[in-house]
């Protein structure tokens, strides 16, 4: 059998020698690190193993999740399974669906100087600017659409010049989009009714041992479920 393809890579300025095939999160444990923070879903969507890398001869930073990020010769990488973002405290039942409460709660956000860096950063390829200036004129709707897909890594906010808290701006306008802009569907509020009174307790139970067992069971009554037109 052909030996593996190896990659020489500097994990926090440290050389190591990995298999070319893994992931920088399964390269920095295949290097010994134990890792027990930062590590999350490892599928690409709990956002936690945020990681800035560059390649050597290269000037630009670039941003990727850990996990899903295969690793390249002489990639010099860093963590950040947190970034201080400012998460702004309110009610949600006492703000009112208005440009103003951005300006009140996030007015950094008009300080955006419009150089695509978070854009840039995102590694889901959301269109972070653009969601920001929805934010900016109170399109909560527009914001929401557009910043679906973010998982709160913090990539975007740790390359804005104007020190933006995108995952915070757009999860506040996903919260203002859904309480008081889209119309309520009146089949979940009758669905959440059944589950607090108990009548899905039987369904339950038997989707989470389906969880320990015949997970394609699962996948073919998901792939297969009536899905609302």
């Amino acid at each position: 059998m052909a030996d593996k393809e190896m990659a020489t890579i500097y994990i926090f300025g440290k050389k190591y020698d990995v298999p070319a095939e893994l992931t920088i999160m399964n390269a920095m444990e295949y290097a010994g690190y134990q890792l027990k923070r930062g590590c999350g879903c490892r599928n690409g969507f709990c956002g936690a193993c945020a990681t800035i890398y560059r390649i050597k001869g290269q000037n630009q930073l670039q941003t990727c999740l850990a996990c899903s990020k295969k690793v390249e010769n002489d990639m010099y990488i860093a963590t950040l399974p947190f970034f201080p973002l400012v998460k702004q405290i309110y009610d949600i039942n006492k703000v009112k669906p208005e440009q103003q409460i951005m300006m009140q709660l996030y007015p950094e956000i008009y300080s955006c100087v419009g150089c695509n860096a978070c854009t840039r950063a995102c590694p889901q390829d959301l269109k972070t600017m653009q969601y920001i200036a929805y934010a900016q004129r109170g399109d909560f709707a527009k914001c929401a659409d557009l910043s679906f897909d973010c998982v709160m890594c913090g990539c975007c906010s740790s390359r804005c010049p104007a020190g933006i808290s995108h995952p915070q701006v757009a999860e506040l306008a996903r919260r203002i989009n859904g309480k008081y802009i889209q119309p309520e569907t009146q089949h979940l509020l009758d669905r959440v009714k059944e589950i607090e009174d108990g009548k899905c307790e039987e369904a339950i139970q038997k989707f989470v041992a389906m969880s320990t067992g015949n997970k394609e069971e699962i996948k073919n009554l998901y792939n297969n479920r009536e899905i609302e037109k």
